[in-house]
C-alpha cells in the first residue's frame, strides 16, 4: 500500500501562546493539580517547590505525575507516515520481527517484557533512548529514575519496587506504554506525547499538548522508530503476531 505523509496540526485551545521560553517549570501532580514554578529541587524523598514571586513548600515526590519546562510553540506539527485512508492505521503491538533498535545490553529485557505486555520492542528501545540513554542508573533532576525514567508515583503505581533493576524497570515502563496505547487507540504521537507530558495534559489539549519539550520529545522518537502500518481490519490495540504462543 502506498503510503503518504501525515501531518499532524495541533491545536492550541485559547490565546495565542508566545513561543519565547517562560523560564519556568510545570509542576504536574497525580490528582490533577498544575503549580508553576521557578525552579524546584528534589530532597530526599521530598520535591521542593519554588513559587513565582518568593516562598515555596515542599512535597511528597510520589505525588508528582510530570515535571515539564514551561515553554510553548506556536502551531508546532508532527508528522507521522500513514497509508491512504482514514481511521487509526498504526500497529503497536508486538510482532517477532521488529526488534529493539539499538543493541544494547536490556535488548533481552526489552524483547521478554514487550512480548509479556504486546508492544513494539523496537518502540521500547526508542522510548529507553530517549528517556535514560540506557543507563539503567539514570537519575533525572525530575526524580525520574532507571531505564524507563519512570517518576516514584508512576512506579509506585505500576507495581515497581526497584527502580533502578533493568527488569522491574521495563517491565512497569512497558506496561505503562501498553495502558497509553489502549488510552489513545495506538495513535504513535499520542502514545509518545503521554508518556513525556501524561494522559491529562494529552487529553486536556486533545493532542500532542504544545510544551515545547514534549514536542521535541514526540519528534526525536520518531526520528528513530517508525510506527508498524496496522493490517486491514486489524484492531491497532490488540493485534498481535499470531506466531507468538500465549
Amino acid at each position: 500500500m502506498r503510503t503518504a505523509l501525515r501531518t499532524i496540526a495541533l491545536t492550541v485551545a485559547g490565546a495565542a501562546l508566545a513561543a519565547v521560553p517562560a523560564r519556568a517549570e510545570l509542576i504536574l501532580f497525580r490528582e490533577g493539580l498544575v503549580v508553576k514554578a521557578t525552579g524546584y529541587r528534589v530532597v530526599g524523598d521530598e520535591l521542593e517547590i519554588e513559587l513565582p514571586g518568593g516562598g515555596g513548600y515542599r512535597v511528597d515526590l510520589e505525588r508528582v505525575d510530570r515535571i515539564l519546562d514551561d515553554e510553548v510553540e506556536v502551531a508546532p506539527t508532527i508528522e507521522l507516515p500513514r497509508s491512504e485512508g482514514d481511521g487509526v492505521l498504526y500497529d503497536l503491538s508486538y510482532k517477532r520481527d521488529r526488534k529493539p533498535l539499538f543493541s544494547t545490553p536490556y535488548d533481552p529485557v526489552i524483547e521478554a517484557e514487550a512480548r509479556r505486555y504486546n508492544v513494539d520492542a523496537s518502540l521500547v528501545s526508542a522510548v529507553i533512548r530517549a528517556e535514560s540513554a540506557s543507563n539503567p542508573r539514570s537519575v533525572s533532576r525530575k526524580g525520574a529514575r532507571g531505564l524507563m525514567q519512570l517518576m516514584p508515583s508512576t512506579a509506585r503505581r505500576l507495581g515497581v519496587r526497584r527502580p533502578f533493576d533493568p527488569q522491574s524497570n521495563v517491565q512497569g515502563g512497558v506496561r505503562y506504554l501498553r495502558e497509553l496505547v489502549e488510552r489513545f487507540e495506538g495513535r504513535p504521537d499520542l502514545v509518545l506525547a503521554a508518556y513525556n507530558a501524561g494522559e491529562n495534559a494529552v487529553e486536556s489539549y486533545g493532542g500532542v499538548p504544545p510544551y515545547r519539550e514534549t514536542v521535541e520529545y514526540v519528534r526525536r522518537i520518531l526520528s528513530w522508530w517508525t510506527p508498524a502500518e496496522q493490517r486491514p481490519g486489524a484492531d491497532p490495540t490488540t493485534s498481535r503476531d499470531r506466531s507468538v504462543s500465549r
